[in-house]
């Protein structure tokens, strides 16, 4: 059976999409931390990070890279951190948030309420920043 993840990148589901190539597809966190989370996935549907072969976890980074590149630029902070947790979704996952401060990473934090807009408006504003 397919992830939600799986489901998003057949275009089955929306998503706020930022960054797509052939391996990976970048897309809004739903539930997000700071303006700009976002998640890196491979294509390939694979449970957990560390089963992915050493080739993708090296492409995936590069391709994590320039994202995180990118919402740096669109929302400017002091670093984007990177989390690679994957219990709530069985598909390999990384997710990129703007800091400020390491508290900034606390899954534990209230999540961001926004509309449709400013999710388009986000997506928007990084997709510009990916070189």
């Amino acid at each position: 059976m397919a992830t939600i993840f799986s489901k998003i990148v057949a275009g089955e589901i929306p998503s706020y999409k930022v960054a797509e190539d052939e391996q990976f597809y970048a897309f809004l966190d739903i539930n997000p931390l700071a303006k700009g989370h976002t998640l890196v996935i491979p294509k390939r549907e694979v449970d957990y990070f560390f089963d992915l072969e050493d080739d993708e976890i090296a492409a995936m980074q590069v391709f994590a890279k320039r994202v995180a590149t990118a919402i740096k630029k669109a929302f400017p902070c002091i670093k984007v951190g990177q989390a690679v947790l994957g219990l709530e979704v069985p598909h390999a996952h990384i997710h990129l948030v703007p800091m400020q401060s390491e508290k900034d990473m606390l899954f534990t934090n209230p999540k961001l309420q926004l509309t449709a807009e400013e999710f388009k408006e986000i997506a928007s504003k990084i997709n510009k920043e990916i070189i």
